[in-house]
């Protein structure tokens, strides 16, 4: 079985990008199987820069190909924040939960028409000896005024899928995987997915 470095020990990412892989025929690796790999610093300006560097570092450490995804919430009333910076966008520290706070206090203001949002991924395809490739994927909705939901992750219970009735922590694992940012993504991916797996040993 032919095999895949995702860049994160994010639990609830790796799982997303498990059940993704595997039916591709991929055995996913992550992070959490290289715990000697210490984090790396994501100091670009946009997702697809975030992700690059996190995908070729790790390759040129580990020699294997490397996914790496760099995700957030891009709110329109909030000028796009929180960004590149949502994981920490409460403070250094990633906490889901000051995070959803802070965005909830910051719309309170807002009316319902200009709650509109997107969640946001760029994945970035990193090889040992050919150019690495970056594709980004999308997911439309609106910011609730408060949590709905148990699943999920991040800014999951705050975000709501119009075309559902539900907010993404309402779905379940399968529904997410086929509408997410992360899903959306991975479908840019496929389509170029022949030279992908050609550069897996």
């Amino acid at each position: 079985m032919k095999s895949v470095l995702i860049a994160t020990k994010n639990k609830g990412k790796a799982k997303e990008f498990e059940q993704m892989f595997q039916p591709l025929g991929f055995e996913v690796k992550t992070l959490l199987d290289f715990e000697e790999i210490e984090d790396v610093e994501e100091n670009g300006a946009t997702f697809e820069e975030n992700a690059t560097i996190k995908a070729e570092t790790i390759s040129k450490k580990t020699g294997q190909v490397v996914v790496a995804d760099d995700s957030g919430l891009i709110v329109d009333a909030l000028k796009g924040a929180p960004g590149i910076y949502s994981a920490r966008y409460a403070g250094l520290e990633k906490n889901d939960e000051a995070n959803i706070d802070k965005v909830l206090k910051e719309l309170n203001d807002t009316p319902e028409a200009e709650r509109t949002a997107r969640f946001y991924c760029a994945l970035a395809v990193a090889f040992p000896d050919r150019e690495t490739m970056t594709v980004h994927g999308t997911c439309e909705g609106m910011i609730l005024r408060e949590r709905r939901g148990h699943n999920g992750f991040g800014y999951d219970p705050i975000f709501f899928v119009k075309d559902l009735g539900k907010s993404m922590a309402e779905l379940d694992p399968e529904q997410k995987n086929q509408i997410s940012h992360r899903a959306n993504a991975l479908k840019n991916l496929e389509k170029i997915l022949s030279s992908f797996i050609e550069g897996v040993d």
